[in-house]
């Protein structure tokens, strides 16, 4: 995750903003199904990789 860092907003309110990215192996987790292609390889890759854009705000 990085700080993308922390500011006010026009009515008062402290928000703060992350953005992170992980890549887990979907085997891990048993999702083994999977399909040949004709031209060779596989239809779904092992990698996944998970984007997140998140903004919060302080509770009041």
């Amino acid at each position: 995750m990085t700080l993308l860092g922390t500011a006010v907003d026009p009515w008062g309110n402290q928000k703060i903003a992350f953005e992170g990215e992980v890549t887990i192996n979907r085997k891990d987790y048993g999702l083994n199904w999977n399909a040949a292609l004709e031209a060779g390889g596989f239809l779904v890759g092992d990698d996944v990789k998970i984007s997140l854009s998140i903004q919060a705000a302080a509770a009041k």
